[in-house]
This record gives C-alpha cells, sequence and structure tokens, in this order.
C-alpha cells in the first residue's frame, strides 16, 4: 500500500470540496497478447507497461526485482517472485517522503537504474538520484521493507552504481562514470570499480578502470552503463549496457580471471539486441538492452532486461518494459539472443515455473478494477512526486476515493493531486465514475500523462448551473480545450479514455444510457517518447485541480 501518513485523516477545511470517485477501471486488449499460451510458457513482457532498468538477485529459492521510478512516488517498486515469471510488488525502497525530495525535479529525472543486492542476510538497493544529489544506497533485512534512509556514497561521480559480493565476502563497487581527462565524444564513458566497506557504507581505496574504449564487435561504444559482475566456474563475467537506451540499445559482456581484470571481450558481442533486425518489421520489439543475470537454484541461468513493444516502427507509449529470457552458455560464454532473432512474445518458462498460472495484472490481457474498498491506495498507485501535504482520502467515505484539489497543474514540478497507474498495454480502456464538482473553480477527471508537457485531461467543470466535459491537450507547445459538451449530470458522470497504439478517443456517460465520443482518432503520438523524450512511460487516473483563471485553459 501507498504510504499511510499522506493519506488525509480528515479533510482540511479549504474553500473547494473534494472530487469524489467511485470505482477506477482498466482493460488492456493488445494483440500481442491475444497468442495462445501453451502449458509451459510465459508472456514477455513479464512487467508490462513502464518498468525500465530491471535489477534481479536471488536469496533462496525467491528472487527480487527493482526497476526505475525516477519522479514518481512511491520509488523503486520491490518485486517478488519464485519463478522470475510470476511477480508480485512487496513494496518499494523509497516509501517516506523523508528519504529524498522529489520537489522541482523533472518526470524524467530522479530515480534511475537502481541495483539489488543481498549479502549475509542483509539487502541492497544502489541508486543514482539524478538532479536530487549523488549516489546512494539503502538497506533492508526484509525486501518488504522497512529501507533505511539513503547513505550516499562519496566519490561516485558517475551513475548505475552496482554491488558485487564475491565468494569470500568481498564487496565491489561498479559504476559508470567519465574516463580520466573527460569524454572523448559525446557518450564516451568508462566503467569503474572500488572496493566498498559494508561497515561504514562507502567505497574504500583506489578506484580502477575495468572497461573503457572499443572492444572486438563494439568499435565505437556510447553509454557504457549499468555493469554488474557475475562470478562462475573460476571467471568473473563484467556485462553492461552499450549503444544508448534506444533504438541501438544492446547488451554485451567481457570475463576475466581476477575481479579487477583484464577483462577479455566476448568474440559474440552484444549478446542481446533488437539494433540488427530490420526497421520496418511488424510489431517490433525494441530498445532491448540493460539486462541483469541471475542463476536458479536448479543451476540454469536467465536474464531480466528492458525493451519497448512498439508502433510505427519506433513509437511507445507504455515506456520501458521487463522482459525475461533464459542465458544459454557456450564455451564459457553467456548469450541471451542470438543474432538477428527477435525477442519472443511467448517463451518456455523455467522448468520451476508453475504451469497454467496467469501472469495478470502485470502481463497480458486483463482487467483490473478498483473500487476504493480499502483505506489507503494500492500498489498500482503512484503519485507525480513526493506530495508535502494530504489530499487523497480514502476513510471518511469508505468505498469512495476523495481527491483535496490543489492548485498544482500537470505542467508543475511540485505535487499535483493526481493518483497515478501505468498504462501497460498498447490498446486499452481506462475508465471511471465520480461526482461532478459541485462548485465552479474545480476541474475534475482522468489525466493521461507522459510528461509536463505532454498530456491529455478528460475533465469536467461547473459552468453556471450545468456541466461541461471537455479535453484539454498538451503536446508540447500550450495546452488547449480540443473539444467539449455541456451535459446534465444525474448523480455519477462517468468518463472513458481508450488507446489504441497512436490514437486515442475520450468519451462521458452522463445520464447511464452508454457512451458518447467526445473525440475519436486523436493523434497521440504526443505521448510517445520519441515525441515526447525522456525515459517513462504513459501513467492515467484520477485528477483533480483548482481551475485556472477564464481564458487560461
Amino acid at each position: 500500500m501507498l504510504v499511510a501518513a499522506l493519506v488525509l485523516q480528515a479533510l482540511p477545511a479549504q474553500a473547494q470540496q473534494p472530487v469524489r470517485y467511485d470505482w477506477f477501471s482498466y482493460t488492456g486488449h493488445d494483440a500481442g497478447f491475444a497468442q495462445p499460451l501453451p502449458p509451459d510458457g510465459y508472456r514477455n513482457p513479464v512487467l508490462a507497461g513502464f518498468h525500465p532498468d530491471p535489477s534481479v538477485v536471488r536469496v533462496g529459492d525467491r528472487f527480487y526485482l527493482v526497476n526505475s521510478s525516477f519522479a514518481y512516488f512511491p520509488g523503486i517498486p520491490v518485486f517478488e517472485s519464485r519463478d522470475l515469471v510470476h511477480w508480485k510488488q512487496i513494496g518499494n525502497a523509497i516509501d517516506r517522503p523523508s528519504q529524498l525530495h522529489y520537489d522541482g525535479l523533472g518526470v524524467s529525472r530522479g530515480v534511475f537504474a537502481p541495483d539489488i543486492a543481498w549479502h549475509d542476510g542483509v539487502f541492497y538497493v544502489l541508486n543514482t538520484f539524478v538532479d536530487g544529489g549523488e549516489n546512494f544506497l539503502v538497506t533492508a533485512s526484509n525486501p518488504a521493507g522497512p529501507w533505511s534512509d539513503p547513505a550516499w556514497l562519496p566519490g561516485v561521480d558517475g551513475i548505475d552504481p552496482s554491488l558485487f559480493f564475491d565468494h569470500d565476502g568481498t564487496a565491489y563497487l561498479l559504476y559508470s562514470g567519465e574516463p580520466p581527462g573527460g569524454s572523448r565524444y559525446n557518450g564516451d564513458r568508462a566503467i569503474w570499480m572500488q572496493h566498498f566497506d559494508t561497515a561504514t557504507m562507502k567505497p574504500t581505496g583506489p578506484r580502477r578502470i575495468v572497461l573503457h574504449g572499443p572492444v572486438e564487435g563494439i568499435d565505437h561504444p556510447i553509454w557504457y552503463e549499468g555493469p554488474h559482475v557475475y562470478r562462475r566456474d573460476g571467471w568473473y563475467y563484467l556485462s553492461c549496457a552499450e549503444g544508448g537506451t534506444s533504438v541501438q540499445h544492446s547488451q554485451i559482456v567481457l570475463r576475466s580471471r581476477s575481479p579487477w581484470g583484464p577483462y577479455r571481450p566476448n568474440p559474440h558481442n552484444p549478446i542481446l539486441t533488437q539494433r540488427d533486425l530490420p526497421a520496418g518489421r511488424a510489431a517490433p520489439i525494441i530498445n532491448a538492452g540493460h539486462a541483469s543475470l541471475v542463476e536458479a537454484p536448479d543451476g540454469s541461468w536467465w536474464s531480466i532486461f528492458l525493451a519497448s513493444r512498439a508502433y510505427d516502427e519506433v513509437r511507445f507509449n507504455t515506456g520501458r518494459e521487463t522482459f525475461l529470457l533464459p542465458v544459454r552458455w557456450t564455451d564459457g560464454w553467456p548469450s541471451i539472443l542470438p543474432h538477428g532473432e527477435v525477442i519472443p512474445r511467448v517463451a518456455t518458462g523455467p522448468a520451476f515455473m508453475p504451469r497454467s498460472t496467469p501472469q495478470a495484472p502485470l502481463s497480458g490481457n486483463f482487467t483490473w478494477r478498483d473500487d476504493f474498498s480499502e483505506t489507503t491506495p494500492g500498489r498500482a498507485w503512484m503519485y507525480l512526486r513526493t506530495p508535502t501535504r494530504p489530499w487523497v482520502d480514502l476513510k471518511t467515505t469508505p468505498g469512495w476515493l476523495a481527491i483535496q484539489p490543489l492548485p498544482e497543474g500537470l505542467d508543475s514540478l511540485h505535487n499535483p493531486s493526481f493518483l497515478a497507474r501505468r498504462q501497460q498495454h498498447l490498446s486499452f480502456d481506462a475508465s471511471t465514475a465520480l461526482r461532478p464538482p459541485a462548485q465552479a473553480g474545480v476541474d475534475a477527471g482522468i489525466a493521461v500523462f507522459q510528461g509536463s508537457t505532454h498530456w491529455y485531461f478528460l475533465g469536467v467543470r461547473r459552468v453556471g448551473e450545468a456541466w461541461e466535459v471537455f479535453l484539454e491537450k498538451d503536446g508540447g507547445k500550450q495546452p488547449q480545450v480540443i473539444a467539449r459538451a455541456r451535459v446534465a449530470p444525474r448523480g455519477e458522470l462517468k468518463l472513458q479514455v481508450s488507446g489504441d497504439r497512436g490514437r486515442y478517443a475520450f468519451a462521458y456517460d452522463a445520464d447511464g444510457k452508454g457512451w458518447r465520443w467526445l473525440q475519436r482518432g486523436d493523434d497521440a503520438t504526443i505521448l510517445s517518447t520519441d515525441v515526447a523524450g525522456g525515459f517513462v512511460g504513459v501513467v492515467l487516473g484520477p485528477y483533480a485541480r483548482v481551475a485556472k483563471p477564464a481564458g487560461n485553459h
């Protein structure tokens, strides 16, 4: 559940009354998820929607995974699984406002590329807090939490820190940073290594470069990042992403007899990519890389990595997602996917995976509904940045979500009164029922949000003695109302957003007689990463605001 301390015990006395939502429903119906699933199969992605930069560790017979969350709170979701396919979120490494301060950060800043490690009864999550601090780690004895306050890592002036524990307990810190003397070109990065002292929670001793510059198969490397070291059969394997996190993304591996190197590259690098496939292929999966390897209890090896399901060749609204593939070892080298092969949407699962078990609501086609019957928001919900004041109430009127509207808009660098969940499908329907604002000066409805300059707001407002349903859109220039209709709600008003790749439609039901379209087939490629930029995916959910003065909508 989200942090209970952020939920209103009693609504503060303010001019605007809270907006009440009865339920929120989300249904995905992707053609890519419609393929029949054999009893021993699973669907990719295993975490659909905005779940980038995965890192995984095994402790006993269980696996634990973390993802980037950037400027969303609670941050760094923690998932648990017994089979690498069926995941359940059990907590967040950043779940207290006191841990990190997100105010003023862009949506694609904040917590980047976490790494999760375990040693001697302690879980470690390392992270880079971009534009808000430096590199840090948090620890916990239970991955569900509580997690410690951040311990900052002095002298680590790069990104993507990770920990490797050798068989004798020696700890090594790795990260991606500029080479000595600075970068020679954009994306020129080195992988650094240093001893790490678990007693003081600080790096110690001299740091050394273990990877920099061209290697066999990579003549002009850019963005060596996301480094990990693994030990197998007396070899140390250094694996990292290369090529940037877009369509040139890949994963490479090198090995050495010493953790310090020298590391020699796999002659068949990269061990994972989709950049060598035809651009015009149907239903492409792109951006594959940032892999994390793990050995299962039965001795098999697996890779968790990010990729994106695209439309129009390179566009995707669902962000970078988490995929799973087996690792095959040949002549002492790991391979995730042979060159020229596409990432399968359906694959054979681990031998220890339960058969014919649904992956919903984290993968596949499903319907998810929140009737707001709990006293705190469920784990599917997120805030945009850390709330500094309470505006959510699920207690005063059981079965209803009450949102106290704030003046912060979706373009703000602060915390708007917007409760967000991920868009997990290229084709989906999301709907809600709410009581329209009783007084003028409040707008309420559903926000569909990619970034502070790329979003939709399907809302309702009081205009005189009537109500107006409106659709506001920001495509990177200036927010504009692109459709509106006068309505006379009979009790609850229903609103719906339907997406189909790069086209979205918006509807309402004011009288219980069925949906009426407000706007159909609108160009929603503004929500794609190649248009909006950044590293996040689309989120959507209930949103209420104190209305801007007339003429400023």
